[in-house]
């Protein structure tokens, strides 16, 4: 089972939903620099069941609790272990469901695949498995500011209402996590609609990185915007990624999607700060689709382990749309891989 990102700058977690705990260990994190936990307890917390009043009733303190590599709130370069442990799951919940699959969940390709699952919350397939993804993302966000580089993220569009004009401004600190635009009153409405009716919504969230660097990525296999797809894909929920002018860019012409340079810079940025794999040192821009959540409380139609048809009412505290606690988790696979891509950099350039 992959649980590993990275090649220097490297993330393993692990646990389950509905464990004791979730945990995480960060390998090739730099010795000797002094590390912010209030920074890692803001986006711990952006991430937490019941941070927002648009999200799950599940309510976690999420605190971590760093076994090694850090002494006295410094990296010592050894790796940085770190557990959280969960104190508000109701298993229960899930008794109905022990042997039914759930639509639009991995319980189904999950069982195929191993024979066996945890169907509390879905075990490792639950999205409660990125906060390790946010605490190592909080860490790789401290070594990346070092460079002058950060890394933010916000909802732009949930269920099909899109923000029409934005200034990109962070931290976003209303209850979508979403840059200020006239849409945002529509945009909380429409969520809080589809929670009223039993039902879920999705989202796309945009992802900036700016200070970027010119150099970081490599061609053919590892390139920049590669990794970073398999980063961001590896959140669950996200459905798609476009980088710059992404999917427009197919309908555009040559002369108009063309970065031109002058001796100022880059005129425009439709590549997103990518160009032959490799950053530009323009803003890094991309744009991810996140689906409805499917949890959902109404009813629906499913098979159970043998096969047989099912009729499933799925119960439990659920977010009625996962984008909004998604945004802060976009920003840490991205400041992971970011990291990941900086670290070798300086390796092979010596």
């Amino acid at each position: 089972m992959s649980s590993t990102f990275g090649r220097l700058f490297r993330i393993t977690t692990f646990g389950e939903s509905h464990g004791p705990a979730l945990g995480g260990i960060v390998d090739g994190f730099p010795a000797g620099i002094r590390i912010d936990m209030d920074m890692i307890s803001r986006d711990m917390a952006r991430r937490r069941p019941g941070s927002t009043s648009l999200g799950t009733k599940r309510s976690e303190n999420d605190i971590p609790e760093i076994l090694s590599g850090v002494f006295n709130c410094v990296s010592t370069g050894a790796p940085i272990a770190f557990i959280v442990r969960n104190s508000n799951q109701i298993s229960s919940h899930y008794d109905d469901i022990a042997h039914t699959f759930r639509p639009g969940h991995a319980d189904y390709t999950f069982w195929k695949k191993y024979g066996i699952r945890d169907y509390r919350g879905g075990g490792r397939s639950s999205g409660r498995e990125t906060l390790s993804r946010c605490f190592a993302g909080a860490l790789a966000k401290q070594l990346l500011s070092q460079k002058g580089i950060s890394v933010n993220a916000g909802v732009i569009a949930v269920g099909g209402v899109k923000a029409s004009s934005y200034i990109w401004d962070p931290p976003f600190e209303n209850e979508l996590y979403a840059p200020d635009c006239p849409e945002l009153p529509e945009m909380i409405s429409r969520v809080e609609g589809a929670r009223a009716s039993g039902d879920s919504v999705g989202g796309i969230i945009e992802c900036r990185a700016r200070g970027m660097i010119a150099g970081l990525g490599d061609p053919v296999f590892d390139k920049a915007d590669a990794i970073l797809s398999m980063a961001i894909m590896s959140i669950g929920g996200v459905k798609g990624i476009e980088f710059g002018s992404g999917f427009a860019a197919a309908s555009s012409l040559g002369s108009e999607n063309n970065d031109q340079m002058t001796e100022k810079g880059f005129s425009s940025n439709n590549a997103g700060g990518i160009l032959g794999g490799i950053t530009t040192g323009e803003d890094l821009m991309m744009k991810i689709a996140v689906k409805p959540t499917p949890s959902i409380s109404r009813a629906q139609q499913t098979i159970d382990e043998n096969g047989n048809g099912k009729e499933i009412v799925i119960k439990g505290r659920h977010d009625p749309c996962i984008a909004i606690r998604a945004s802060v988790v976009v920003e840490a696979m991205t400041a992971i891989a970011l990291a990941d891509m900086l670290l070798c950099k300086e390796a092979y350039s010596g």
